[in-house]
């Protein structure tokens, strides 16, 4: 990171925001219909809810998924104007391989 790679940087704050979602707990719609608001849990005087603790293997399946992603999109980046954000996301993908295949890294 000192280094300023700004690849390592993009990719590993995306994986980041993706490792936070998957912490979330899931709100069910059921649970928002007929509530005030102020008792409802998102919006307006919602509070902070415990979030879920991803098992070491969650947490490989959700960066794995992050690798395919960008896999997937730099191979629809076909034409010769797109090539360089394609050579990023390959790149960005190798950063996170990296990640998966040092053990105990993730």
């Amino acid at each position: 990171m000192r280094a300023r790679d700004k690849v390592a940087v993009s990719a590993l704050r995306a994986t980041l925001g993706a490792l936070d979602n998957a912490e979330a707990v899931p709100v069910g719609e059921a649970a928002l219909r007929g509530v005030a608001i102020e008792e409802a849990p998102v919006g307006a005087g919602a509070t902070e809810a415990v979030r879920q603790e991803l098992s070491e293997s969650r947490v490989e399946d959700v960066v794995r998924a992050e690798v395919a992603e960008r896999l997937d999109a730099a191979a629809q980046l076909t034409s010769p104007a797109h090539a360089d954000r394609a050579a990023q996301l390959r790149a960005e993908a190798a950063v996170l391989l990296r990640f998966l295949d040092e053990p105990g890294s993730v």
